[in-house]
């Protein structure tokens, strides 16, 4: 199998790349500053000329391609009330259309093939289990969802497409929460990076790989009650929050001084 790894460099990518050339597949890595890993090309996935080149390159390395798996992303906190500023925008962009962009390049080297290529989207519960301080990021991860419904609705005869939903896995990307004060350690389930590498590896080896899976057992029942209950997980949420707040959980941060009051915590 021929693959094609976003966020190669990361702690989901970077031991994807290595498990599946383990299992005998030729991988290409794209991420933001390149690596020293082997095939691991240097690629701004919001940039589309990037975009484009890197992805002819990973289709001439490899002589053509069979998957693509999509971890490339970034999280930074906003409040869903505050101005549109730049950091939510580049959220998006990375998150949502870098994802896209990517697809796009690739879908003609994956629908030539005999056999149906397929696409991986590496999603997270938050785009239906919405938290405190991540709209950005809960947006761009539903339309990732969306995109992904969408590509499989309009490419199904030539692609099988898979959305992967990890929960809170200890990550580099949450290291930009962790410095404003709103560290999601310890206040919600956390999984292992095997469980998601693990799933994403599962997906592309099965004969029909899932339309949409979490990492764990635990995880598959949050995705179903967010997607199938969700305003009774919002007020499970809100009182999880509440509780938070009179604990003191949020104190010191500013970005969280808003959510504090209107939620009757100090002032």
């Amino acid at each position: 199998m021929r693959v094609l790894v976003t966020g190669a460099a990361g702690g989901f990518g970077a031991p994807t790349v290595a498990r599946l050339r383990e299992q005998g597949a030729r991988v290409v890595g794209l991420d933001r500053h390149g690596s020293d890993a082997e095939s691991v090309l240097a690629c701004d996935i919001t940039d589309p000329e990037a975009v484009e080149r890197a992805v002819a390159e990973a289709v001439r390395t490899l002589g053509g391609l069979d998957a693509v798996v999509h971890y490339a992303g970034i999280g930074i906190p906003n409040d869903a009330g505050g101005p549109l500023e730049p950091d939510a925008l580049k959220v998006i962009d990375t998150n949502l259309l870098g994802a896209w962009r990517v697809t796009a390049a690739a879908l003609p080297a994956l629908t030539e093939g005999p056999e149906k290529g397929r696409v991986v989207f590496v999603s997270s519960e938050l785009a239906y289990l919405t938290l405190p301080f991540v709209s950005a990021y809960s947006v761009a991860k539903r339309g990732m969802t969306a995109y992904a419904d969408a590509l499989r609705l309009e490419y199904g005869t030539r692609l099988h497409v898979t959305t992967v939903y990890p929960g809170y896995v200890r990550t580099p990307i949450h290291e930009a929460g962790k410095e404003v004060g709103l560290s999601l350690e310890g206040q919600v389930r956390a999984e292992e990076v095997d469980d998601i590498v693990g799933t994403v590896c599962r997906q592309l080896a099965a004969r029909r790989p899932r339309r949409d899976t979490a990492g764990t057992r635990a995880g598959q029942v949050e995705l179903w009650a967010g997607r199938h209950v969700p305003g009774l997980v919002q007020r499970g949420v809100v009182a999880r929050v509440r509780r938070q707040v009179a604990q003191g959980v949020f104190d010191g941060s500013e970005p969280a001084k808003g959510l504090v009051l209107r939620l009757g915590g100090k002032r």
